[in-house]
């Protein structure tokens, strides 16, 4: 029994040697390991021997299966890591191709336009104010020398919630929320930007819901020739160093007095083209002194202190900074139009 056991384990380390599938193995398993195998076959022989054979037998038994076993597991480990080889070349991913490009947002024109504004004035020192957009006829209107009935109130006709209760027609209530929280403490010098509201027609040059950017400056000794170097500096900043400003005389119910502010046309630099009507000039915003009624409702005394203040449409600065014709191409969301400001 013995040699057929040695004849059987060089007889299955033959045939195993010569395997060339994972299903051959299996084959040769279940030949020489399986419950009816060889092996099994003629270990039941084993008891028609003496108990002194049997121990004998039975370990050269074992070291049969254990040879097998042992060319079965080696083979078994050589398929399967050629299995995974295969399959990794032919899942492989060329990491050298060209991933597929995704398109990435910018900032928005506007938005862009808005922070540049802010950072010549943070430059200059104002810090940056925000107020509730919808807002109270008083900070609006009253405490603006606005009062009710006044005429002038007619060219900011807004969007009313109640009798009291409005979406803000500028950010000059942020002015006035500033100079009660300062409580009569100077200096102030602050911008207001954000979004405000009026009942007008959306066409090339007006829409009912556009972005401002107010400022206001407090302190004594204020002077209108402030004012005037204040915007030169800010104009130059946005529109170059050979950009010029104008002022002329003008009506606002909160400064007196009050300007327009002209600066030279983005377009012929003051030589005079369509743009400017040859004129040389743009309105570029308003502006004056702070009116004395409205410092007093601020909390001021106009004996002691003096300011000035000014406000300008963002998209406005942006439709001469660029040259854009239509204030809604900012409101459409098209895309051909938004694209070209990705690099500006």
């Amino acid at each position: 029994m013995k040699e057929r056991l040695q004849g059987l384990q060089v007889e299955a380390l033959q045939e195993l040697g010569q395997v060339a599938s994972p299903g051959e193995l299996n084959d040769l398993r279940v030949k020489y390991l399986g419950k009816k195998g060889a092996l099994t076959e003629i270990l039941r022989g084993m008891g028609s021997l003496s108990a002194e054979e049997r121990p004998v037998i039975g370990q050269v038994g074992n070291e049969v299966r254990g040879a097998i076993e042992a060319v079965i597991a080696e083979k078994q480990e050589a398929f399967d890591r050629l299995e995974t080889e295969n399959r990794l070349r032919s899942e492989t991913i060329d990491v050298s191709l060209p991933g597929k490009a995704l398109p990435t947002g910018a900032i928005h024109p506007l938005n862009k336009v808005a922070q540049e504004i802010e950072d010549v004035f943070i430059g200059l020192g104002y810090t940056i104010a925000e107020g509730p957009e919808v807002e109270t006829d008083y900070f609006n209107f009253e405490a603006l020398n606005l009062p009710q009935n006044h005429p002038a109130r007619d060219m900011q006709d807004s969007f009313y919630i109640t009798d009291d209760i409005l979406m803000r027609t500028h950010t000059s209530p942020v002015q006035v929320r500033t100079m009660k929280q300062m409580n009569g403490k100077t200096p102030v010098k602050v911008i207001c930007p954000g979004k405000v509201y009026r009942r007008d027609d959306d066409d090339a040059t007006h829409s009912f819901q556009f972005n401002q950017i107010e400022g206001l400056v407090i302190a004594p000794n204020i002077r209108m020739s402030d004012l005037k170097g204040t915007l030169l500096q800010f104009v130059q900043q946005m529109f170059g160093s050979q950009a010029q400003i104008r002022l002329r005389p003008s009506f606002f119910p909160f400064t007196e007095p009050s300007a327009e502010v002209d600066v030279t046309c983005v377009q012929c630099g003051g030589h005079g083209c369509r743009m400017c009507k040859h004129t040389g000039w743009l309105e570029i915003l308003g502006c004056g002194m702070v009116h004395p009624r409205v410092l007093e409702m601020g909390g001021y005394d106009p004996n002691e202190v003096s300011g000035f203040a000014f406000g300008m449409g963002v998209e406005r600065i942006a439709l001469l900074k660029y040259g854009i014709d239509d204030i809604r191409h900012f409101y459409t969301n098209d895309l051909r139009f938004l694209s070209q400001f990705e690099r500006m």
